[in-house]
């Protein structure tokens, strides 16, 4: 009997992970990703913006924000506001399997960070006032995570639309 109930543990298939979830985890995976190579260009000064200056420094004024805790709460918080934008992708543009929309949807990432939204934060200089390298630093950065971003989720989607139609028997 309990030879039994053990092949029927070892039959049993694990429930599949949502397409939505496996895309938001995407978003988080690489909004940490991206909050930590945003560390490492301002550490190296490629970038004069840290990414707990628009996150932290903007609102906050506590003397724990430029220690290593307020780096890690940075990259935390960027990789939450990063399941928007995977979700974002998801809605709009899963059926796209291309990296170049990947990389276009990190431009407008960048665009908007950096252009529209820069007045909400004001200890952050205009776009016009940031050197070349931190532009081009930036850009750069936001192009590979809008390029993780979206293939992934492309990839992903299209990967599981093809498996479910190769499940689907032919009608005679």
């Amino acid at each position: 009997m309990e030879n039994q109930d053990k092949r029927l543990e070892q039959h049993k298939q694990e429930e599949p992970v949502s397409l939505l979830s496996r895309s938001l985890l995407t978003g988080f995976i690489g909004g940490l990703l991206g909050g930590f190579f945003g560390v490492v260009l301002y550490y190296f000064n490629f970038s004069e913006v840290a990414p707990k200056s628009y996150l932290l420094r903007s609102w906050l004024t506590a003397g724990w924000i430029d220690t290593w805790l307020g780096t890690v709460l940075s990259i935390l918080m960027i990789g939450i506001l990063s399941l928007l934008t995977a979700f974002i992708y998801f809605v709009l543009l899963k059926k796209v399997n291309s990296l170049w929309m990947g990389a276009a949807y990190g431009l407008v990432l960048w665009f908007i960070v950096f252009y529209v939204i820069q007045p909400i934060f004001p200890n952050i200089p205009h776009l016009t006032d940031f050197s070349g390298d931190t532009i081009v630093s930036t850009i750069c950065l936001y192009i590979l995570y809008g390029t993780f971003i979206g293939y992934s989720i492309s990839y992903d989607y299209n990967e599981t639309m093809h498996q479910l139609r190769g499940r689907e028997k032919p009608k005679s």
